[in-house]
């Protein structure tokens, strides 16, 4: 069956901490929406702040091929007629074709938050709806703390919804607002509203508070519910809402209902990173179905069944949710890792040979040392060519001398790198400044090498992470330095690990610049 997906990620989900959309950024958003299938995109509360007001008046002039846009609201203040509620005239003026409304389910929350009568609270609710059905618009009437409601006043939780019901509502939504509720109390709620209010589809809004928020949502749609609410990567306040990500692929490849489509569904991946971006936060590497990690292997004996066949150890083809397949190699890794990688590069190895056991070998003894290539698979690929003797060292280092010097009368410190190489027949000195130890590392190189290498004008280093291995040897400890490159938009990680900071980057910053070149006909023709 279908259930339409509507999407809050642009009100609800910069609700969030550290979660902050400038108007460009939700416009943005909203047309990636739109072309990965969705039905609802809501943009703001008009009434709440200048921003979402211009975005109202902005998004009409989109061409949205698929998703209706939503304007959100609350109910009719007491005491004060639709007409006249000036939230209810912004929601209008704001030219959505549909709007959405929340209204009081608990009767706690009436008595107490609006310290008004129950059935004064019944009148604002039908009354909003009427006064909007009136203006044409399509109307969901979200039900605040719906499940709560519902536990601690059942009778009056569905008289609210069947007063939405009675002025007009379009869907009804039933919020569990607190986060708080357990999958079979919303499947028993769900079950008794649909039954008790007849003719009205109903959906879910669930938060993640108990993290079931996508397992709530889940038995929503079991119980009869037929729109789901929630964020692109479960964005939202405090524990965030339910990831419309894991929600849609469940529905769709579990489930077996209609949600974005299979011609969507493959755009998820994309959508959730897109989205991280454009919010400036990092994804999250071990979110289930679009994470980075969600489809990789370490284990030997995994990687082996998964080369036999990927359903031993993978509950959906990577592929449908725009994903793919990761092997990672470390000491855990087995034969399988290392021919599995080096197949993903174009090289075959035979299963038992010598080349597989010395590669294996070496990953194993680098580890121990403090290694990872998981994060560094270019590092990777150079060990394995190497091994093979398909690549040749760009040099010879012959000296190498950094000097980092502070003074009073200069509170910035000025790094030098002083370079002695062999370069082919010829040896090379040379001497370059830099902000800091790496970076002027990195202009000496450039410097000893660009007339042997002019292809180097187009590969830059654009981040670089330390990260401490061993701890408990305080100032002694080894470092792992992760450095990432770019060449025409394509990018590359490198490590290099030592107790000398200087030597791991070096190692890290060689290998970088080592990767580029081999690849630079690659990325100059097909880019990033």
């Amino acid at each position: 069956m279908k259930v339409h997906v509507y999407d809050t990620t642009l009100r609800d989900g910069t609700q969030g901490e550290h979660v902050a959309l400038s108007l460009e950024d939700k416009l943005k958003i909203a047309r990636r929406l739109d072309d990965a299938g969705f039905d609802y995109i809501e943009g703001g509360w008009p009434g709440s702040n200048p921003k979402d007001i211009r975005f109202f008046e902005r998004v009409q002039n989109e061409q949205f091929a698929h998703a209706r846009v939503a304007a959100f609201g609350s109910t009719r203040r007491a005491n004060v007629k639709a007409a006249d509620d000036t939230n209810l005239r912004l929601l209008v003026e704001s030219e959505a074709p549909v709007v959405t409304i929340f209204g009081k389910t608990w009767d706690f929350h009436v008595t107490r938050a609006l310290r008004i009568a129950l059935e004064e609270n019944l009148e604002m609710i039908r009354d909003s709806v009427e006064y909007l059905k009136s203006h044409g618009r399509e109307v969901i009437y979200d039900a605040e703390h719906f499940f709560d409601g519902h536990k601690a006043n059942p009778e009056y939780a569905l008289k609210t919804v069947a007063a939405a019901a009675a002025g007009g509502a379009d869907l009804l939504c039933l919020c569990d607002t607190n986060g708080g509720s357990l999958p079979e109390e919303i499947a028993a709620a769900t079950r008794l509203v649909r039954k008790a209010v007849k003719g009205v589809p109903v959906g879910i809004h669930a938060h993640n508070d108990g993290g079931v928020g996508v397992a709530n949502t889940l038995a929503a749609v079991r119980a009869g519910a037929r729109h789901v609410q929630g964020t692109v990567n479960g964005y939202g306040e405090r524990c965030g809402n339910a990831d419309l990500c894991q929600v849609i692929a469940n529905l769709e490849l579990k489930m077996g209902h209609e949600c974005i489509g299979e011609e969507h569904l493959h755009r998820l991946r994309g959508l959730s990173f897109f989205v991280s971006e454009v919010a400036n936060l990092n994804p999250d590497d071990k979110q289930p179905f679009v994470g980075l990690s969600a489809f990789a292997h370490k284990g030997g004996i995994h990687v082996d069944a998964v080369m036999k066949d990927p359903d031993t150890y993978e509950h959906v083809k990577p592929e449908a949710v725009g994903n793919r397949r990761r092997v990672l190699v470390s000491e855990l890794s087995g034969s399988s890792n290392i021919r599995y990688k080096a197949s993903r590069i174009g090289i075959e190895l035979k299963k038992g040979s010598p080349e597989v056991a010395g590669l294996l070998g070496e990953v194993k003894r680098l580890a121990d040392q403090g290694y990872e290539f998981e994060g560094a698979e270019a590092s990777f690929e150079l060990l394995l060519r190497r091994q093979l003797g398909e690549v040749t060292p760009l040099f010879d280092l012959n000296k190498l001398q950094v000097i980092v010097e502070m003074e009073k009368a200069h509170p910035e410190a000025m790094s030098d790198a002083v370079l002695k190489l062999t370069v082919g027949a010829n040896q090379v000195y040379v001497g370059a400044e830099g902000d800091g130890p790496v970076h002027a590392m990195d202009n000496a190189l450039r410097k000893a090498l660009n007339e042997h290498y002019l292809q180097l004008k187009d590969i830059h280093l654009t981040d670089f992470k330390v990260r401490v291995v061993n701890t408990q040897d305080g100032t002694a400890a080894k470092v792992r330095v992760l450095l990432e490159s770019s060449c025409n938009g394509r990018s590359w990680t490198t490590v290099g690990v030592s107790t000398n900071i200087i030597e791991a980057s070096w190692t890290a910053l060689t290998d970088g610049i080592a990767f580029g070149l081999l690849h630079y006909e690659e990325f100059m023709r097909n880019g990033g």
